[in-house]
């Protein structure tokens, strides 16, 4: 589902990162959060997803990053009353461009597009591999389909969420408009991390 300009979404601040096509199972309990729920539920829409730059994920309305990602809900249930069991499929990357903050303390933004990735025909070696690796051994239903290795958007965000990494170098890695850019980064990471040899940076 695409965003149109200045469309104005609900903003869920969460200690992580989500990703284009990435998959997020949240446990939703908060009121304010079960209203944003349903609403999406009954009229089809996604919400937003933006890192916690400021405050928690319980109580007053923590300060968001200000670009996200917006979150298809594709699964939900309420295994208990008052309490939603979703799973959200990531979609396009937005900018907030203006927020406010409801009585019940649930942020609805005004958002922008981010520009699709550039650089996305050409996967480096060292990352299209270890990626490979990652899901042979985790197995290739934990990562959304169809597979596609040969993009380097694609491949850079899924390697974005398996690395082991702090989240505000999460957060870069989304924000970035350039596929290769990010998969250089990611494989200055690897290096760090023994993943991949440094004649491979």
């Amino acid at each position: 589902m695409k965003i149109e300009p200045n469309q104005e979404i609900f903003i869920f601040p969460l200690q992580a990162v989500l990703f284009p096509e990435g998959l997020l199972p949240l446990k939703v309990f908060e009121q304010r959060y079960m209203e944003m729920t349903k609403a999406c539920l009954r009229d089809g829409q996604p919400f937003g997803v933006c890192l916690i730059r400021e405050g928690h994920e319980v109580g007053s309305a923590a300060v968001p990053e200000p670009v996200g990602c917006l979150a298809n809900i594709v699964h939900w249930e309420m295994p208990q009353l008052g309490v939603f069991q979703l799973l959200a499929r990531g979609g396009e990357r937005f900018r907030i461009r203006e927020m406010r903050v409801q009585p019940n303390q649930l942020i609805a933004a005004s958002t922008e597009p981010l520009p699709s990735d550039t650089g996305r025909d050409q996967v480096d070696p060292a990352c299209g591999e270890l990626l490979r690796v990652i899901i042979d051994k985790a197995g290739a239903e934990r990562f959304p389909a169809p597979l596609r290795l040969d993009d380097a958007a694609w491949v850079g965000f899924r390697l974005a969420e398996m690395l082991p990494m702090d989240t505000a170098d999460r957060q870069q890695l989304l924000e970035l408009t350039d596929a290769q850019e990010r998969l250089a980064r990611l494989k200055r990471i690897m290096v760090q991390q023994g993943l991949a040899s440094s004649d491979q940076a």
